[in-house]
């Protein structure tokens, strides 16, 4: 669904830069067939957009000249997906940075004002930081009630559910949202503690503004994302991760985005060492590093690279 969205915004966009596309230039340029053109064409018009079509040989589309034009109707999970992804987009990819950031813009001018508002909410709040890969994720509920209570300077109330199992009632200052490879953080002060703490955000099970506003603390750290990096680095759960990488320390930290400690050793190779509790994320972590590798601990983590060895090789051969 997320897909047919941002489609459908492509084609929005597309029809608002000039008056009139021809039918199979437009379905080209948005990659899709005839068919698959008419069925997104009705439903922008299912969404109140004016959208006339001509028949025959040189038929296309255009918007009526002049109509006003309703906000697209988005699902919070398929805005959050939107946001998202195009901001990934501008972290790991420069040469698309602008056309990403300009795509963004347009497609949070024709949300609804309530999604507007959270959209860019979780924009302001989200510090830089590795795009969440994740399989699973955060409820974009909770993520986008997180986002605007830490904008807006409102203190949360939320279930989290520790590491260990258990669950706990907080009541929160939210500081900025960080995401992380496979996880988003929520940087906050959290009050029954007094002291700064950082949760997961798939472990919160429900989050709710508690009406309560606070002034905003001095944070933690100049660069939150590098706080929290470091703070899960040396955190006294999880499992420690080491590996030889045969790459220059540079490349392993550009590539790596600042997770992990890296040190150079001889032979223009460099020594990795994180700790994390998810072993798949460590052999992700590993892949990413772009280059040869050796000398993996624990044994476990050995185990899971074989494993996922071998299913990519079941992939790859016929």
């Amino acid at each position: 669904m997320a897909a047919t969205s941002a489609r459908t915004l492509r084609l929005l966009s597309l029809l608002q830069s000039q008056r009139y596309w021809a039918g199979p230039e437009l379905a080209d340029r948005l990659g899709v067939s005839a068919r698959t053109l008419r069925r997104d064409v009705e439903r922008l018009r299912d969404l109140g957009y004016p959208v006339s079509a001509a028949r025959g040989v040189h038929g296309g589309y255009q918007l009526a000249a002049g109509a006003a034009l309703p906000p697209l109707a988005l699902q919070d999970d398929e805005a959050v997906a939107l946001v998202v992804g195009l901001q990934s987009v501008v972290g790991a990819a420069p040469a698309f940075a602008e056309p990403a950031l300009r795509a963004l813009a347009k497609a949070v001018r024709v949300m609804p004002p309530r999604l507007r508002r959270q959209v860019e909410a979780l924009r302001a709040t989200t510090a830089p930081g590795p795009a969440a890969v994740g399989a699973s994720g955060p409820d974009p509920v909770v993520l986008l009630a997180v986002a605007q209570a830490a904008q807006g300077g409102e203190r949360l109330v939320m279930t989290y559910t520790a590491a260990d199992g258990t669950p706990s009632t907080r009541t929160v200052e939210p500081h900025a949202l960080v995401p992380l490879w496979r996880n988003w953080y929520l940087v906050a002060h959290d009050l029954g503690r007094t002291a700064w703490r950082i949760f997961r955000v798939d472990r919160i099970s429900s989050a709710q503004g508690s009406g309560e506003r606070f002034r905003h603390r001095e944070p933690p750290a100049a660069d939150v994302a590098a706080w929290v990096r470091h703070r899960l680095d040396t955190a006294a759960f999880g499992v420690d991760v080491r590996a030889v990488l045969h790459c220059p320390a540079d490349r392993a930290r550009s590539r790596m985005g600042g997770w992990g400690r890296v040190e150079d050793i001889s032979g223009g190779r460099c020594r990795l060492a994180l700790r994390t509790d998810d072993l798949d994320w460590a052999a992700f972590a590993l892949g990413r590093a772009g280059c040869e590798i050796g000398e993996v601990q624990p044994p476990e983590l050995v185990a899971v690279l074989q494993d996922w060895s071998e299913r990519f090789r079941r992939a790859v051969v016929p």
